[in-house]
């Protein structure tokens, strides 16, 4: 297939955090904020007059400052966002929400009032933390909304004076849906038997939607939409078996590419800073006031492996599952980054449960957040994907 049209523009925008659409953000005078974690709504921060970018240190070489704020026990997504604050990489925030669900996280965003990383450049700057709960109950539902009240929304008000009412929610909501729906449109060719897009190209848009001013990137996202209607496929499927890749933080496209050099079409991104779920779209219930609809979608939505009651527990693999057959995947990838004390239970036990009760065929991966074993990762795809291979040829050979 040919390239893209803004596939170089694309790769070119992640690069950086502050990237040119995001410096143009801010000479119109928008606010930058900053966010982690799917706990955070996208939707909240990206009221009129604000956008959103979501955290993350691309090019980070070494941590060893952070690393002595947060020894080396910690992962390394976590400090290389803190090495990278105090390299100065997020001075243009306005603030930064934060949520207690990782506690490596929170430890890098409390450094940021600590250290006042960004206070120096912008004396309003805070950082808000947000108690996120365990479960999905009604009370637990309610906190919720509560917390995002609290800490997003009159905080932005008192401080900033950012439009904050029921008019305003609406209005970032259906945005944010037109949004999902355009990148969700594009994900979807990836169900194709022969599609017009790999899952490298796939993960460059999403990565962009989520780290761009989002009424900036939208005509780049539309346009390509357009484009992937009438782009020609290969002759012949270029992979040879089709994979869904779940686990925890994930934003290096260069990950989704080497699974892809080796045979594998990512045809799913069940992962943090992934589309599924990341780009549903909220929907406003009868009786529902905007900011209880985006409380409850986001806890409903949530795939997080914070989740440890029985539904949820349940409820995960279930959707793992959908998506394997949605996307007809012949197999599954976790990947989980090193010291993520969440995602290590996750990765063993998804495992041995879409093994052996799916009859799903997975491998699991431990990375760091920049991979610099790609050799290794490189001759354990293969053999993970000549295992999936042998499997739909009709023989029984699986390695995980």
């Amino acid at each position: 297939m040919r390239d893209l049209k803004y596939r170089v523009f694309f790769e070119k925008l992640l690069q950086d955090v502050k990237n040119e659409l995001v410096e143009k953000a801010l000479d119109d005078g928008k606010l930058a904020l900053g966010y982690s974690c799917y706990y955070v709504p996208e939707v909240l921060m990206n009221l009129s007059g604000c956008f959103s970018v979501r955290l993350r240190a691309p090019g980070t070489a070494d941590t060893s400052i952070a690393t002595y704020y947060m020894s080396e026990k910690t992962c390394m997504y976590s400090r290389s966002i803190l090495e990278r604050a105090i390299e100065g990489g997020y001075n243009f925030f306005s603030a930064l929400m934060s949520t207690e669900t990782c506690g490596m996280m929170h430890r890098a965003h409390e450094h940021f009032e600590m250290l006042n990383l960004v206070k120096d450049e912008n004396e309003k700057f805070f950082v808000s933390h947000i108690d996120a709960p365990f479960v999905t109950k009604d009370y637990a539902l309610k906190h919720y909304e509560k917390q995002l009240k609290k800490h997003i929304l009159d905080r932005l008000h008192e401080v900033y004076g950012v439009n904050v009412s029921e008019d305003a929610l609406l209005n970032a909501i259906e945005k944010h849906n037109e949004l999902c729906r355009v990148v969700t449109e594009i994900g979807a060719y990836r169900k194709l038997e022969n599609p017009p897009l790999t899952g490298y190209e796939f993960h460059l848009i999403e990565l962009c939607s989520e780290c761009c001013p989002h009424e900036l990137i939208m005509p780049y996202l539309k346009e390509t939409l357009e484009e992937l209607k009438t782009r020609a496929a290969d002759e012949k499927p270029w992979y040879q078996v089709r994979v869904v890749l779940a686990g925890g933080e994930n934003d290096d496209p260069d990950f989704t590419k080497l699974i892809e050099d080796c045979g594998a079409f990512v045809v799913a991104d069940r992962y943090c800073f992934g589309s599924l779920p990341g780009r549903e779209e909220i929907v406003i219930n009868d009786g529902e006031t905007a900011l209880s609809a985006i409380a409850r979608h986001y806890l409903e939505t949530n795939e997080c492996p914070r989740f440890m009651n029985p539904e949820k527990v349940h409820g995960r693999k279930q959707y793992l599952k959908k998506l394997a057959e949605e996307y007809r995947a012949d197999g599954l990838i976790v990947q989980q980054m090193k010291f993520c004390e969440y995602w290590e239970y996750e990765r063993m036990y998804c495992q041995h449960v879409m093994e052996s009760e799916y009859g799903l065929p997975c491998m699991g991966i431990e990375k760091e957040y920049k991979n610099t074993s790609t050799g290794q990762l490189r001759t354990r795809f293969q053999a993970f994907v000549e295992a999936l291979t042998f499997k739909k040829s009709g023989g029984e050979k699986q390695d995980g």
